[in-house]
C-alpha cells in the first residue's frame, strides 16, 4: 500500500519559469482539507506555448500514484480521441478544477473548487492559451455555470474574451455508450473549431462569471513561495 505523504521533494529543481512557480505552489498547497490525504497535487502538464488548454475535473487514483494529470482509463481514452485528430497529451497544457483527489473520486465540493481556483487564474494567465477546452460539468460550469454540458457541448463559445468548446468528459463516456459516441464527435470538431478559434472567432458572451484570464488582484499576478 502506497504511504500517504506531504507532496514535499527538497531535490526538486529551484523553479525557473512562471509556469514551473505556480505548480511549485500547487505541490505546496494546503488551502484545503485535500492536501491531508493526497500523495502527489496534479499541477498540469504540457508546453507553455500550447494553443489548447484542456480542463477537467479532478485526479483520480492513477494521478494521485504518479503526479500527472490523465494517466488513468480516462486519459487512455482522452490518447485515442486526441489521435483520431492527429494530435497528442504533448500538443496541449492539461489540468483540472481541483489539484488533489477527492476521497473516493467524489465530485469536487464549493470550497475545494474556491481553493484551487486561485490557481488555475495563474495557469490561464500565464499560458493565455487560444483555446480552453473543458471536459466534463465541472470544468463547464467554471466557465458558465448553470448552463448543462449536454446543451453546450459541441459548440466554440467566447466567455469574457476566453475562448472556450465544452466537450464530453472522458470518464463519463467510460460508462455510457452514447455519451462515448459524443465524446468522439466533439473531438473529431476540434481541428475545426481550432481553425475557426484562429481565424472567425464567435461574438464575446457576457454571462455573469469573473473571467479567469483577469485576476482579481496582485497576488494573483505575482506568484511567491511566501
Amino acid at each position: 500500500m502506497l504511504k500517504r505523504r506531504v507532496d514535499y521533494e527538497p531535490e526538486a529543481k529551484v523553479p525557473e519559469t512562471r509556469l514551473e512557480l505556480i505548480h511549485n505552489l500547487i505541490h505546496h498547497c494546503d488551502r484545503c482539507p485535500l492536501h491531508r490525504e493526497r500523495i502527489h497535487a496534479v499541477p498540469g502538464t504540457g508546453p507553455e506555448s500550447a494553443e489548447i488548454f484542456m480542463l477537467g475535473e479532478g485526479p483520480g487514483k492513477n494521478e494521485d500514484e504518479e503526479g500527472k494529470p490523465f494517466v488513468g482509463r480516462a486519459g487512455k481514452l482522452l490518447d485515442e480521441l486526441l489521435a483520431s485528430v492527429e494530435m497528442t497529451k504533448q500538443d496541449i497544457y492539461i489540468t483540472n478544477i481541483i489539484k488533489c483527489r477527492a476521497p473516493g473520486n467524489r465530485d469536487p465540493l464549493p470550497e475545494e473548487q474556491e481553493a484551487c481556483s486561485r490557481f488555475l487564474r495563474m495557469q490561464l494567465t500565464t499560458l493565455e492559451p487560444l483555446l480552453v477546452v473543458t471536459m466534463g460539468q465541472f470544468a463547464l460550469s467554471h466557465f458558465l455555470p448553470g448552463e448543462p454540458i449536454g446543451k453546450a457541448r459541441g459548440r466554440l463559445r467566447n466567455v469574457g474574451g476566453q475562448l472556450v468548446y465544452p466537450v464530453i468528459h472522458p470518464a463519463a463516456a467510460l460508462r455510457r455508450g452514447d455519451f462515448h459516441e459524443w465524446a468522439k464527435e466533439d473531438f473529431l470538431r476540434l481541428p475545426a473549431i481550432l481553425e475557426q478559434a484562429r481565424s472567425e472567432p464567435p461574438a464575446e458572451e457576457n454571462p455573469k462569471v469573473r473571467t479567469p484570464r483577469k485576476p482579481p488582484n496582485d497576488e494573483d499576478r505575482q506568484p511567491t513561495l511566501i
